[in-house]
């Protein structure tokens, strides 16, 4: 069994990022040559990847030697951007294998995809980053950051986007006779005009433009953004008059009217639009920034955090200075636990609420879109993170799902618990099965640390694969200890909490009560039948 993981973050100890996932798959018996990292160069677009580093051929050719060592299929696990990256492997694979062979190809190479974190309808971190910077926790100034990220053709990947609005097949073709590109129809259905926010919580930009073209000159275009700007105009002070205020909803920006509006007040517009339409609105293998059907694999998890402060909306307004620093933000609105609006300047906020908000980094809508890849009926299951017993399950069987919305469950919460809950779906494709699962108060960047993630993939797996599974999904009743560092001291009764699974035993090094619970010595080994 090989585990290809395809995921990389974008700032901080960038090598450790999967080390605790790596630990749990070598700690439960995975061999540590099955496991497979895929890393990308995060600065370029899918079609760079190919282009430069043959990306896509060489992981095609990692999945079929895999097949061919380890005697089976893969599994796939991707974060974050990571995702888009696979999305992209996925339509590339389709011109490079015959039609005919594309499922069987699938089939036999990828028995599951775990998508965590998956910016599915983008993120509105991206306008931040392309308008004022995001420095990701770098010691460098926002305007540095901002030159930077202007500098990646790949920071307009995770554009927000409608989910509204795709591309009609039936207008486009791929390639001319004469090898010309066609830019793919790009079509809306009326719910896109009916509302004002293409899906999204609230309009994702408003900003401030000068009144008059003439009012705040243009600095001067040049090809190469990161070159230094001369000096007169480095200290140049922009003079105003009263600013117009326009609001750009997300399918606005992905598709370039915010950027062509702004062409006469920012240095970057033009080098950002031309990115855009190259590498993305004119991508002939796809366009990124227009929703993603269900992947036609076997086996599809989505997972993503829930119940975060995140942001999706920004109010900027023009500072008096040259790029990288000639826009501020004056607001920035804000989707809070249970999917309520907050400004950050206590504006009252007119907006669409959802039932949650969402990982700090990638707001609700965008992580939840993957519910569309649920079928009409759906099994929803809610229980507590930590260990927990049958009586702590609630449980909801056959519930209808319109694909066209929100799935929410009727079910109780105590606000000083926090809770997984899976939605599962195993009979709308047949041979098929497709889960959604959002584990409250887990932050975008860290989910892949999660313990808690990490037990629920190695029981999923574990089930998926075991010979004597007889259930669709693993079980859900209960949940025990199953690492040392599930084990805790319980102070009200004076000895370690969980007792028939956890034991106090002492290791010179530790430093607390709590270091010294741990799971028994004489643990069944056979613990996962207990979840079959």
């Amino acid at each position: 069994m090989l585990l290809i993981s395809v995921a990389l973050e974008y700032a901080g100890a960038l090598s450790s990022v999967w080390r605790e996932w790596v630990n749990w798959l070598v700690e439960f018996g995975i061999e540590p040559d099955a496991i497979v990292a895929v890393p990308y160069d995060w600065r370029l677009p899918g079609a760079m990847l190919e282009e430069r580093d043959l990306y896509f051929h060489k992981l095609k050719i990692i999945f079929e030697t895999a097949r061919k060592l380890r005697g089976g299929p893969s599994l796939v696990y991707a974060h974050s951007m990571g995702n888009n990256v696979f999305r992209y492997f996925l339509e590339w694979l389709k011109l490079e294998i015959a039609p005919k062979h594309y499922m069987e190809w699938l089939d036999h190479h990828i028995h599951a995809y775990y998508a965590v974190g998956a910016p599915l309808l983008g993120s509105a971190e991206t306008v931040k980053a392309l308008m004022s910077g995001v420095t990701f926790g770098l010691p460098i100034s926002d305007g540095t950051a901002r030159v930077m990220c202007n500098s990646f053709a790949s920071s307009l990947w995770m554009l927000p986007f409608s989910k509204h609005c795709h591309v009609d097949h039936r207008m486009s073709s791929n390639f001319r006779e004469s090898d010309s590109v066609v830019v793919p129809h790009l079509v809306c259905d009326k719910k896109e005009y009916e509302g004002n926010s293409s899906s999204w919580p609230v309009n994702l930009v408003k900003i401030d433009l000068p009144a008059t073209p003439g009012s705040c000159p243009a600095t001067e275009v040049v090809a190469h953004p990161i070159a230094p700007l001369a000096q007169d105009v480095m200290s140049q002070t922009f003079q105003c008059s009263m600013p117009s205020q326009k609001s750009y909803t997300a399918h606005q920006v992905s598709t370039g009217t915010f950027l062509r509006d702004i062409l006469d007040h920012d240095f970057n517009s033009p080098n950002a639009l031309h990115h855009l339409i190259k590498y993305y609105l004119e991508d002939p293998i796809l366009n990124p920034l227009t929703p993603w059907s269900r992947p036609p694999i076997k086996n599809v998890y989505c997972i993503y955090g829930v119940d975060m402060k995140t942001e999706v909306g920004y109010h900027f307004a023009p500072s008096g200075k040259a790029y990288p620093d000639n826009w501020i933000i004056t607001d920035i609105i804000y989707e809070t636990e249970g999917g309520q609006l907050q400004s950050r300047s206590g504006m009252e906020v007119n907006g669409s609420t959802g039932p949650s908000s969402g990982d700090v980094t990638v707001p609700y809508n965008s992580l939840s879109y993957c519910k569309t890849w649920l079928g009409s009926r759906v099994n929803i299951t809610r229980t507590p993170q930590t260990a927990h017993e049958v009586t702590d399950m609630q449980e909801q069987l056959n519930v209808e799902h319109d694909r066209e919305s929100d799935i929410v469950p009727n079910m109780t919460r105590d606000s000083r618990v926090k809770y997984i809950t899976y939605y599962e779906d195993g009979i709308s494709l047949s041979g098929k099965r497709t889960a959604v699962w959002e584990l409250d108060k887990i932050d975008h960047r860290n989910i892949v640390r999660s313990s808690i993630l990490l037990r629920e993939l190695w029981l999923e797996t574990a089930h998926s694969y075991h010979k004597d599974a007889k259930r669709q999904f693993v079980s859900k009743e209960r949940r025990e200890p199953m690492r040392d560092e599930d084990c805790f001291w319980d102070y009200a009764k004076a000895r370690c909490g969980r007792p028939d699974r956890c034991e106090y035993r002492y290791v010179f090094g530790d430093v607390h009560l709590g270091q010294s619970c741990r799971l028994q010595a004489s643990s069944d080994k056979d613990h996962i039948l207990r979840y079959i």
